[in-house]
């Protein structure tokens, strides 16, 4: 049972920004004095360092003391901040299996892969698109461990498709499995199906027209859905886009997000009437959203009914910084610092090289600074301060 519950690599900004710099992993000792243990907190091996100082950041009740905010403030905060949902973790049984299933009957794209033997771990990263524009999915595959509870609380992922019955008949061909055929959504004129993967998570495929965001949903179940809107909206930030009742079934749908449905990727919580506990299983594990402040971010998620269960900060060794917290129904959240400044302007006080050329009646200064290019024309008035300043023969 306790490999049942290996760690889990943590979200990190490697899936918005793409590792340019290696790092080495960080120690199983290290990683559990610094998370406790916990289910699904693994320091991934590659980490972006993005433009980011980790020198003099402060962790921990001195970072919580420096960023006290009024729930005043945290409301208009939170509308400022530029948040997205970055990718979905969850763990597989059969890593090559679930991603050949989801390449050649889903139309994903394997983005990349990498496997952390000294910590027996693999990841993939799956979706329609780059990571730094598309919500992604994340699979983790623990050395040995061939199968994981999904639980009755996670609901379904959800896709968007041109046509459902011609995607259904080609998982069928493949082998898949299909739970419910092509139809008209209860209540609904929407057509949809559902489908499962080698490992049980369920997709529900949605007929829609072209999109820029096919991976569209992630359904989870609740047990308050006021409460759950209400934490959604004022910790993360996102928006109830719609509502709808269905009392002949006796549920309830939330659909919340930072964009409207046919362009982004959304949340939908499910109420079922009654029920107010679920169990979550050892099976999906987060979701992981950027924003612009993991301290802000922390101070309010605690001040709107979340737990903090890992305080804001730069990873060790790294200067990527994250926080980690639990909504009031125990879905758990990674929420990391995107750095969406230009990196040239971080990399230019200290990489930037300058070299004179001579162009007619101009000087040209070209600084090279990463794979970052700036081509400045100077005037001749610059031009002879320069010469005179530094004796130059021009």
């Amino acid at each position: 049972m306790a490999r049942l519950l290996s760690p889990l690599p943590i979200a990190t900004a490697a899936a918005v920004f793409p590792s340019r710099f290696r790092i080495p992993a960080v120690s199983v000792a290290r990683r559990q004095a610094l998370f406790g243990g916990r289910v699904g907190l693994r320091v991934p091996a590659r980490l972006s360092t993005r433009g980011v100082s980790a020198g003099a950041e402060a962790s921990g009740p001195a970072a919580r003391a420096a960023t006290v905010i009024s729930p005043e403030e945290a409301v208009e905060w939170v509308k400022k901040d530029r948040r997205r949902l970055l990718h979905v973790v969850y763990r597989v049984g059969d890593l090559d299996k679930t991603i050949k299933f989801y390449t050649e009957c889903l139309g994903m794209k394997l983005l990349r892969r990498r496997d952390i033997p000294e910590e027996r771990y693999t990841n993939a990263f799956l979706g329609y698109g780059p990571e730094d524009s598309h919500f992604v999915v994340e699979l983790t595959y623990n050395y040995g461990v061939e199968s994981y509870d999904i639980g009755s609380g996670f609901g379904h992922f959800g896709i968007a498709v041109e046509d459902v019955e011609k995607t259904v008949e080609l998982i069928k061909a493949k082998g898949g499995t299909v739970t419910r055929e092509p139809g008209p959504v209860k209540g609904g004129k929407s057509v949809i199906a559902f489908i499962e993967d080698p490992d049980g998570y369920k997709f529900e495929l949605i007929e829609r027209g072209p999109t820029p965001e096919p991976l569209c949903q992630v359904m989870l179940r609740v047990g308050d859905l006021d409460r759950a809107i209400s934490f959604y909206e004022k910790a993360f930030g996102m928006e109830l886009l719609r509502r709808k009742d269905n009392p002949q079934y006796k549920y309830t749908i939330a659909m919340m997000g930072y964009g409207p449905e046919d362009k982004h990727a959304v949340l939908e919580l499910t109420y079922n009437y009654g029920v107010k506990e679920y169990d979550k299983g050892n099976a999906y594990a987060q979701i992981a959203i950027g924003t612009d402040d993991v301290y802000k971010t922390a101070e309010v998620v605690r001040q709107n009914g979340g737990q903090i269960t890992r305080e804001p900060g730069p990873l060790p060794g790294i200067s990527t910084k994250i926080t980690a917290c639990t909504d009031p129904d125990g879905w758990k959240s990674v929420c990391v610092y995107l750095d969406l400044v230009s990196p040239f302007s971080h990399f230019l006080p200290f990489m930037c090289v300058g070299v004179v050329f001579i162009l007619e009646d101009c000087l040209f200064l070209v600084f090279f600074c990463m794979p970052q290019l700036l081509l400045l024309t100077i005037s001749q008035q610059f031009k002879n301060y320069i010469k005179q300043r530094y004796l130059l023969t021009i």
